[in-house]
């Protein structure tokens, strides 16, 4: 049954974390959002250029994976699949609420997130109505 749970709660788990636990230590002047932009490490390019990691980077990566893997499942045609749709939509409305409601949700990270998560609720009922159509075709050969 856990296969029904949409993986993309992960990443919004981790940005509600991260903006509602570490918005303390945020510039008050930029807002919650300001602990996106935290670089946690840098990476020496060979052109000679530093490539800056931040949290939001972090999270988006670990978005566009699960993303992935949530497109990979949406194929199944399993009856659990319906749960896992009807889970991703909730989720979806959750993360539309807070990026309308809350001023912390509203940038582009969680934005970028908002998207992803509608692409797998998009994903999974265009895979299942062609895959119904697919079972039940009404043309005679």
């Amino acid at each position: 049954m856990l296969i029904a749970i949409p993986l993309l709660i992960v990443p919004v788990v981790i940005y509600n974390m991260v903006i509602l636990l570490g918005a303390g230590g945020a510039d008050p002047l930029l807002g919650p959002t300001a602990v996106l932009g935290e670089v946690l490490f840098r990476v020496p390019m060979t052109s000679g250029a530093t490539w800056s990691i931040s949290v939001g980077d972090l999270i988006l990566f670990l978005s566009l994976i699960l993303l992935f893997v949530e497109l990979l499942k949406s194929t199944s045609s399993q009856r659990v699949a319906i749960v896992n749709h009807a889970l991703s939509m909730a989720l979806f409305v959750i993360c539309l609420v807070e990026f309308l409601l809350l001023p912390g949700f509203a940038g582009s990270v969680f934005f970028l997130i908002l998207t992803m998560v509608l692409l797998d609720v998009l994903a999974g009922f265009i895979v299942t109505i062609i895959a119904s159509r697919r079972d039940f075709d009404l043309n005679p050969r």
